[in-house]
């Protein structure tokens, strides 16, 4: 089981130094990975069940994981999620391309439909359109990424007689994760992505996850380049042995913790201080990953 933290750019990490501060000790501490956020713009007064608040600071997810690559050496890098129907592809694919080569590869690209009907309005795109442009603009980036003579032609997005360098340093690009449980999320996953992405997940959603991950499997063909698809979740609830090995059993490859790990449904946008976070690293660490 590998672990990882999230929120590295918002709420407490939005600050930058304690965001690298955060950074370097869970890396020293055995982490796999860090993960950011996403909402470009919150809604106000946020709509019942929203669990951000509209003042809530969130650095942009490619700033945020550039200026940590200065700062780390090792640990990976990930996004979770960017929400892909609101960006250009073209300029995202560079983007992100250019922090696979200044973090000396170490970058996980997590991608999402989104949800939040004012963050739609406001980029001016239709929330309607958001499954297809995500097929579409993921194609469009790969291309970019990987081929020698890049090409698409799609609903949203067409380019050819372009070239974009420097390439990602992980050929043929950094590894994209498909977010959410929606139907089309997950067979997203099976179809287009490297891993897959599950939020706000208990022991008992977990296995339902897997279970309509597989179902989708049998319905949908896996492209064999895509390898083994990779299972990250962010779970809720009681961390302890029983349920790191429930989620081992059910194939679960990473868990994605929040700052304060055992968060129930409801506040795992709760505000936690630098120290709680930092000695938080220090106790899941001795607990699941200094054995």
């Amino acid at each position: 089981m590998k672990f990882g933290l999230f929120a590295i750019n918002y709420g407490t990490c939005a600050d930058h130094e304690a965001a690298v501060r955060v950074a370097q000790h869970a890396e020293a501490a055995g982490f796999d990975s860090v993960w950011t956020g996403e909402h470009l713009v919150l809604p106000d007064p946020p709509p019942s069940g929203f669990t951000f608040p509209p003042t809530l600071p969130l650095l942009d997810t490619v700033v945020s994981l550039s200026f940590l690559a200065a700062n780390t050496s090792s640990i990976t890098l990930a996004s979770g999620i960017i929400v892909l129907p609101l960006r250009n592809p073209v300029v995202l694919a560079k983007e992100l391309a250019s922090l696979d080569v200044v973090s000396g590869g170490r970058l996980v690209v997590g991608l999402g439909a989104g949800y939040v009907a004012a963050e739609f309005e406001a980029v001016g795109v239709a929330l309607s359109e958001r499954g297809g442009r995500m097929d579409d603009y993921i194609d469009a980036m790969r291309a970019l990424w990987s081929s020698d003579q890049p090409h698409h032609r799609g609903r949203f997005v067409s380019f050819a007689g372009v070239a974009a360098h420097p390439r990602p340093v992980q050929r043929p690009g950094p590894p994209l994760v498909i977010g959410g449980e929606s139907p089309g999320a997950l067979r997203r996953a099976i179809t287009r992505g490297n891993g897959w992405y599950g939020f706000n997940v208990d022991p008992t959603f977990a296995r339902q996850c897997v279970d309509a991950l597989g179902k989708a499997a049998s319905e949908h063909e896996r492209p064999p380049e895509l390898g083994e698809l990779e299972l990250t979740i962010t779970p809720v609830g009681a961390l302890d042995q029983a349920a790191v090995e429930h989620y081992e059993q059910l194939g679960i490859h990473r868990l994605v913790l929040l700052p304060e790990p055992e968060a129930e449904r409801g506040r795992r946008h709760a505000p936690v201080s630098l120290d709680r976070i930092l000695h938080n690293i220090d106790t899941v660490a001795a607990a699941f990953i200094d054995r």
